[in-house]
């Protein structure tokens, strides 16, 4: 069992490596002082405490602070060995002190949610999109939360002194529309910004270094990377980890050792497979523009494996057509998913308000992964082909290029 990492110190160490090697090393430091070289899986769920006097001030330590120090482990819920390495990991790519991971991005976000409310700051201001169950879980309040929703320009009016979060997502799911970081963190003030880098990772954009103070991801997607594991993590200062650490041992989202084994492995070959997809997501994305199948394409001005795109025709034609490519929600795999926002990822957000952030009825939403791009041009071709090149006038077309916008 491995219980010699010190994670602490090892989150701490300045950043000096390129973000490649670090993506392959971060979290596997020790390992050759150990006489390892793939990382151990802890699957303990318990572990051995004779001098329970020890354990028993170990215990009050983390209920004070929520750092269990570099000693054994005590129980799965406080933390995991495995885990750790993740979670090190991570900090280091997103260039954070530190960070928390947990059994979902749902659950990080939750954490989130309930560390501010907590504190007596239950108010969030939020721009949409965001991924439809952030955009419902803040909606619906039964966190004990409130929302204001805004454009990003309306954000520093929105803030009140019960304000203990600002969100946002960028690029957004499911339209990839962009903010400027930098100019949301300055009119945040004092005011903690997270931004959601799911679609972006850190290989494209480190929000802390425009201002956020938390950065979220589901590593259900591009970190894990094969469509195998299921796990969230937020990238954060030692402070903030520490409080989500009570959290969740508190609520018990815990992160499965296997999945830790299994994002920690992801990372490795996270800046190989987003550059990958990259490219052919922009390929994607230049022929869909101008074809008369299609009347709008989204990709952001930083690039991504994501392209969203209307079409003229049914966009369930499209998704009921595709071979290749595979129907079905989530994303940032190595196989390309195409997903229609406002049957599925987004359905539970209100029509209206829906409509109202981008997420037309004939939008889809392309993870490229990588394949071949002719591959996969040949599929959507093909599936374009069956939907028809008609059907009305498409809702929200208008001629802008903002946010990444392409126009056909």
């Amino acid at each position: 069992m491995d219980h010699t990492m010190d994670h602490n110190e090892d989150v701490a160490r300045p950043r000096t490596r390129a973000l490649a090697t670090e993506a392959v090393h971060a979290g596997r430091d020790d390992l050759a002082a150990l006489g390892l070289h793939a990382p151990p899986i802890d699957l303990s769920t318990t572990y051995p405490s004779a001098d329970t006097r020890t354990e028993a001030a170990r215990i009050d330590a983390f209920a004070a602070d929520g750092v269990l120090d570099d000693g054994p482990p005590v129980y799965g819920r406080l933390g995991n060995p495995t885990v750790t390495r993740f979670e090190t990991a991570l900090a280091r790519l997103e260039g954070t002190d530190d960070a928390v991971a947990f059994a979902s991005g749902m659950a990080a976000l939750t954490a989130v949610l309930l560390v501010r409310r907590s504190a007596g700051l239950g108010h969030v201001v939020a721009v949409r999109p965001l991924y439809g169950c952030s955009d419902h879980l803040l909606d619906a309040g039964v966190l004990g939360t409130e929302v204001t929703w805004v454009d990003p320009a309306g954000i520093a009016d929105a803030i009140r002194p019960d304000t203990g979060l600002v969100l946002v997502e960028s690029p957004a799911n499911p339209t990839l529309a962009e903010v400027d970081v930098r100019a949301v963190a300055h009119a945040c003030a004092a005011v903690p910004l997270l931004v959601d880098n799911t679609f972006a990772t850190p290989v494209l954009q480190r929000p802390v270094e425009s201002g956020a103070r938390l950065v979220l991801h589901s590593a259900t997607k591009y970190l894990g990377g094969h469509g195998d594991v299921l796990g969230g993590v937020v990238a954060c200062d030692a402070e903030f980890a520490r409080q989500l650490r009570k959290i969740r041992f508190a609520t018990g989202g815990v992160l499965h050792p296997l999945a830790g084994y299994l994002l920690l492995r992801g990372l490795a070959t996270l800046p190989v497979r987003v550059r990958a997809a990259s490219a052919t997501a922009a390929e994607l994305a230049r022929r869909l523009t101008g074809d008369p199948r299609v009347t709008r394409v989204h990709y952001p001005r930083i690039g991504g494996a994501m392209v969203a795109f209307e079409v003229a025709g049914d966009p369930h034609a499209v998704t009921a057509a595709v071979d290749l490519i595979t129907p079905a929600v989530s994303l940032g795999s190595v196989d390309t998913l195409i997903q229609h926002p406002a049957s599925i990822s987004h359905r539970v957000v209100a029509a209206d308000d829906r409509r109202a952030a981008g997420v037309g009825d004939r939008l889809l939403r392309l993870s490229v992964g990588l394949e071949d791009v002719e591959d996969l041009w040949a599929d959507l071709d093909r599936a374009l082909d069956g939907a028809g090149r008609g059907g009305g006038p498409v809702e929200g077309l208008r001629a802008v290029r903002a946010g990444g916008t392409q126009d056909s």
